[in-house]
């Protein structure tokens, strides 16, 4: 952390745009002028995590400094994008910065409320979910024989070649949200989905989430359904120490969950 804090002095001049995860590859880029290049440029191209390493690892910067003809360089680069496949978990964002709404952070939400202000300041939603989203519908009506169902917002990735759904829920993240979001993805792909469009993406948008809820759920190594949570204003620098505390975390069990599954592999052998 204290690294961090070294490396990134202005808080202010963090990119919103980027997740904790790109934070962490910047973090090996030692020369300062670089790692700012690095942070804009994945901030304005929309790059993913693994883009950025991609780009650190071919010294994408390094090699436009050099070259006196930047254009190919530059082909070369978005050609290394391109061929890397998009997923739909590289374009979701963990927290989603929603502080352009103006909305209280204290005291208790209304889903409604926080619908109703994300659709008033849809353009701002929309720059801040990323590249690719167009907004389909709020409150889309999805029936089975007996039930109907209604989805909070509906957009469609033109990129993943998606719908997206979103549930807002302005309290912690339950298995309740879960499996109730597991459920109008498989409808929506049943009833919705054309035969041109990928698998159904859904998203919760939740106040607060446990990382014990999502290890033991269907959220775990799921490609097609996330919890993601949303912040009404900028992160103090107490809360910055916090994220990346919990980042360490999650990175820990990950190699951790890697490690167990070599082992197993190794004993299957």
């Amino acid at each position: 952390m204290r690294l961090f804090f070294q490396l990134f002095p202005i808080r202010d001049a963090l990119r919103r745009e980027l997740s904790w995860t790109h934070y962490r590859s910047l973090l090996r880029v030692e020369d300062a002028d670089t790692r700012l290049w690095y942070m804009n440029e994945a901030a304005q191209q929309n790059w993913s995590t693994r883009a950025l390493d991609r780009q650190i690892g071919t010294l994408y910067y390094e090699r436009l400094l050099a070259s006196q003809d930047r254009l190919p360089v530059r082909e070369e680069a978005a050609a290394r994008i391109g061929a890397l496949a998009l997923t739909p978990r590289d374009f979701v964002r963990d927290p989603v910065m929603l502080e352009f709404l103006g909305l209280p952070n204290t005291g208790k939400l209304l889903e409604s409320s926080l619908e109703d202000a994300l659709i008033g300041h849809l353009q701002s939603f929309l720059l801040e979910l990323g590249k690719g989203f167009a907004f389909v519908a709020r409150q889309q009506r999805i029936s089975t024989e007996s039930k109907d169902f209604y989805l909070d917002l509906v957009f469609y990735n033109y990129l993943l070649k998606c719908f997206v759904l979103f549930d807002l829920k302005t309290d912690e993240l339950t298995h309740q949200d879960i499996g109730q979001m597991d459920m109008y993805v498989r409808m929506y792909d049943d009833l919705r989905r054309g035969e041109q469009d990928n698998p159904t993406v859904g998203i919760i948008l939740c106040a607060r989430k446990d990382q014990s809820v999502v290890r033991y759920s269907v959220l775990h190594g799921n490609e097609q359904l996330f919890a993601t949570k949303y912040k009404l204003v900028l992160p103090s620098e107490e809360e910055l120490r916090a994220e990346l505390v919990r980042e360490q975390e999650v990175l820990a069990e990950q190699i951790a969950d890697l490690a167990e599954d070599e082992q197993g592999d190794g004993d299957d052998r």
